[in-house]
């Protein structure tokens, strides 16, 4: 069943989805100007629709992705200041 509410990040409220599929989940959080995604989403679509969108893998809660190491990074999340290497904690205070 899926699971959608809201994480707290350094004082910040941000939204979630928990979305199991039959294989795996889709995982992902909301910032005011852009997502951190899991390993289920398409770098390619939030490159062509100017999306910022870092990606984690290999994350199985909401928790683990503020953790991760963010592996792929949009150009629109690159100009927000959003690397590769940093976690997703980082990733979504810059995306705040």
């Amino acid at each position: 069943m899926e699971e959608c509410g809201q994480v707290i990040i350094d004082g910040k409220t941000y939204r979630y989805v928990d979305f199991p599929t039959p294989r795996t989940k889709l995982l992902v959080i909301r910032g005011g100007k852009g997502i951190l995604g899991c390993g289920y989403f398409s770098m390619s679509v939030a490159e062509k629709i100017d999306e910022a969108l870092a990606i984690v893998r290999g994350v199985q809660s909401v928790e683990d992705m503020l953790e991760a190491e963010v592996r792929k990074v949009s150009p629109a999340a690159r100009e927000l200041g959003v690397t590769p290497g940093m976690t997703g904690r980082q990733a979504m205070q810059l995306m705040a």
